[in-house]
């Protein structure tokens, strides 16, 4: 394995479990399990001496290399958190060499326990019943086998019903083990979803916001625009026209700001009511005269039935939008607006008669985009490409009750306007 900058390319196998298990307990990792440690220490040492004085005369006596394994087993379980797998093996194999020693049964099985919990709720599963097998299949030769060899003398064989208690003790262990794996396992998942979902809902409030500041930025900069050319040009021949398109200006440039202001405080204080009320069709005669003001005359026909506050700020937005395109790509001076509903449904039609300038609008192209994630929001369908007069047409279809999930829609909008191919040509892109 090749070092990269001094260090190994990632951890060591015998370190920790898999990825998703590397940092499981990431504030224990950091810091030695002292209380646990040593609180386990205490009840090892102390049960020990109550086991022998129980056991005397059938098993050795506690002496020093006895409480040198115990007191090694239970140091070991103070890295279990860093080093699961060393740890779950090497209280296995102090455990071992104490019964082999032939010392009494009792609390050193439960430095095997924790060492073996340990590494099974980091994933490192094999290795966990590896180090039991072990530990196990030792006793069981100690017991039946070794023990003609090994201290006490004159010990006898062990009874096969202690293998059963033993068993039980273990299947025991095991499937709390399990059980809290499975557990950290659904915790481990359950943040994953939630911080998901936190930047699947920060993504939609950004595309949200970016939405918002591009139709009011768009529609007004493109008023202010006009009027700024038509002030120039009409300042030294006509100075009340050149008035006029000035205070248009002011007018344009004074909602631009105050819609601004109203989305940026949407970010200082998300959870506040915002100031003023959203923007719906019954702003459509305001929408009207800002578009007569940069010299484009607009027909509306039909009224909007009573609307949801989302459906009326996206039809509010894609007419603002469809009319400042208008304004921005079109020759045509006049444009049509038709509102109907029925049927379940809000349909906006929005013409010009082109034909398209050509000039260059200094617009991001995403003005139809938008459109779409705003209907696809709330389950519905915008159509927009050249009419075969040569004009340009805008029709955006919208459910009058919410259909669908709207955050996956908006977010399937979005990556499909951003893809989709625009059979209108070029024009459309522009626009």
């Amino acid at each position: 394995m090749e070092r990269q900058q001094g260090r190994w390319p990632g951890p060591p196998w015998w370190r920790h479990g898999p990825s998703s298990w590397n940092r499981w307990n990431e504030e224990d990792d950091s810091r030695l399990p002292w209380r646990s440690t040593l609180a386990l220490t205490v009840i090892v040492l102390v049960g020990s001496n109550f086991a022998a004085q129980a056991q005397s005369g059938e098993r050795a006596p506690l002496d020093t290399f006895a409480r040198l394994l115990l007191l090694a087993g239970c140091v070991l379980l103070l890295f279990r958190k860093r080093y699961p797998v060393p740890v779950a093996f090497g209280t296995a194999l102090a455990a071992m060499v104490y019964l082999g020693a032939g010392y009494a049964y009792g609390p050193v099985f439960l430095t095997v326990a924790v060492g073996f919990f340990s590494a099974l709720v980091a994933g490192r599963r094999r290795a966990a019943w590896a180090a039991l097998l072990m530990l196990w299949g030792g006793h069981v030769l100690v017991a039946h086998w070794l023990y003609r060899w090994l201290p006490p003398a004159g010990d006898t064989p062990a009874p096969w019903g202690q293998e059963l208690v033993i068993a039980a003790w273990v299947a025991a262990i095991v499937a709390v083990a399990e059980l809290t794996r499975v557990r950290r396992e659904q915790w481990a998942k359950e943040r994953a979803e939630r911080a998901q979902a936190a930047r699947r809902r920060a993504d939609e409030e950004r595309l949200r916001i970016a939405r918002e500041l591009h139709d009011v930025l768009a529609h007004s900069v493109s008023v202010i625009h006009v009027q700024a050319g038509m002030g120039l040009a009409l300042l030294d021949s006509d100075p009340e026209q050149a008035r006029a398109a000035l205070t248009t200006i002011r007018s344009a440039s004074k909602e631009a700001l105050g819609e601004v202001r109203q989305v940026l405080d949407t970010l200082r204080a998300p959870g506040d009511a915002p100031r003023a009320p959203a923007p719906g069709l019954d702003r459509l005669p305001e929408l009207v005269e800002q578009a007569a003001s940069a010299g484009l005359t607009v027909e509306v026909e039909g009224r909007p039935p009573r609307l949801a506050p989302g459906t009326d700020l996206a039809a509010f937005r894609i007419i603002q939008e469809a009319l400042t395109n208008v304004v921005r790509h079109s020759g045509s001076r006049h444009a049509r607006v038709r509102v109907t509903h029925g049927g379940g449904t809000l349909r906006l039609r929005i013409d010009d008669d082109g034909p398209a300038t050509g000039a260059e609008a200094g617009g991001s192209g995403n003005g139809l985009a938008g459109m779409r994630e705003r209907a696809a929001a709330l389950g519905g369908t915008i159509e927009a490409g050249r009419r075969d007069d040569g004009g340009f047409r805008v029709r955006a279809v919208l459910p009058l009750t919410r259909g669908g999930s709207g955050p996956e829609r908006a977010h399937d909008a979005g990556t499909a306007g951003a893809r989709r191919a625009t059979a209108d040509g070029h024009e459309e892109e522009d626009r």
